[in-house]
């Protein structure tokens, strides 16, 4: 219902108890248009009330609040991470300090910063450190390599780059991503004993992208809980965090245990053809990019679909075509396997004619 559609039914029933026409410009009929406009702004606010009383219309904060009474909560975004390489051009004099916060950026002047101290030792040519994008999101996963420029080039040190891709870069959790956890817990209520008790608790640490339960692996009276993080394949650390969780949880006379999936390679090999005017070899580099960004820790127990990563590719800005040569068919993954990226190929596509 409209502020007219409203005007329009006050000044018909003032008309039938008063046998009056409000004049369209007169006081009366001004003042009924500024009654229609605030019962509209009721309407409005009673049907915004409406949705953000249920989980399924909520959103924003209004989700978030829903998301606490099932316990749970929105998960942030996540830092990209990976290795940086810092070189000089000969073997150094003395040793090079290079310190934690040391920035290198690709040429889209996305910033990384190094996590801890390292030392290019004297007669060395290289020193690698663990490091991580300034920002988080997805936008931090990089390619091999296309980390080249350093923000403040430490004293003796020529360049850096990235020997292998940053990944694990994870943007906040969008409203649909939580949506859809929030109704499965009224679809899947946890009762201390199922698997949706095992698998909502493993997802309530922020460190895990996704969980899987195996029921009876080791014979009755055995479960197994397997996780992966945004970066793939948790560290021992978080495992057994994990499992002195679940031991104080567990059910009485059930051996509980936590473990990280199976990795499964898979190779992609992918030929693009960039928009007219697009810069092929830019174009190319979004590709990789995407690609590598599509397989972190949340496949877990996925399948991969070559229907998916085409809509990958066709996503990224500038792709006019593309074609999938590597995998030739869909690639099934098993509950406790996690798929990985192997070698990734992306070539320019031949155009015939």
């Amino acid at each position: 219902m409209t502020v007219d559609e409203i005007y329009s039914g006050m000044a018909a029933r003032f008309q039938e108890e008063t046998g009056l026409v409000p004049a369209g410009d007169g006081d009366l009929a001004v003042r009924l248009y500024a009654v229609a406009a605030q019962i509209y702004a009721l309407y409005v606010q009673a049907d915004w009330v409406e949705r953000q009383c249920f989980p399924q219309s909520a959103h924003g904060a209004y989700l978030d609040k829903h998301a606490q009474l099932r316990g749970l909560e929105r998960r942030e975004a996540v830092r990209a991470q990976g290795v940086l390489r810092f070189e000089t051009d000969s073997a150094a004099q003395t040793d090079l300090s290079i310190p934690a916060g040391t920035v290198c950026m690709t040429a889209e002047q996305v910033r990384f910063e190094t996590l801890e101290d390292v030392v290019l030792q004297a007669g060395e040519t290289a020193a690698q450190v663990r490091a991580q994008a300034v920002k988080p999101g997805s936008a931090g996963n990089a390619a091999a390599g296309t980390i080249r420029a350093m923000a403040v080039a430490p004293v003796g040190v020529s360049r850096c780059t990235n020997p292998a891709a940053f990944t694990g870069g994870l943007e906040e959790e969008t409203d649909e991503a939580l949506r859809v956890r929030v109704l499965e817990t009224f679809q899947r209520m946890p009762n201390g004993a199922n698997a949706a008790f095992y698998q909502q608790g493993a997802m309530s640490f922020p460190e895990v992208a996704a969980a899987a339960v195996l029921s009876r692996p080791r014979g009755v009276g055995t479960v197994d809980v397997v996780v992966s993080t945004p970066a793939g394949v948790p560290d021992s650390a978080l495992l057994a965090q994990l499992s002195s969780y679940f031991t104080q949880r567990r059910e009485i006379a059930v051996d509980v245990r936590v473990r990280a999936p199976e990795v499964k390679s898979i190779d992609v090999s992918v030929a693009v053809a960039a928009a007219d005017g697009a810069d092929g070899e830019a174009v190319r580099s979004r590709v990789e990019a995407a690609l590598r960004a599509q397989f972190d820790g949340r496949l877990l127990g996925r399948d991969v679909l070559r229907a998916a990563l085409g809509a990958v590719i066709y996503g990224v800005d500038g792709v006019a075509n593309y074609s999938i040569a590597v995998p030739a068919a869909d690639v099934a993954a098993a509950a406790d396997e996690l798929p990985v990226l192997g070698t990734l190929t992306v070539t320019e596509m031949e155009v015939s004619g």
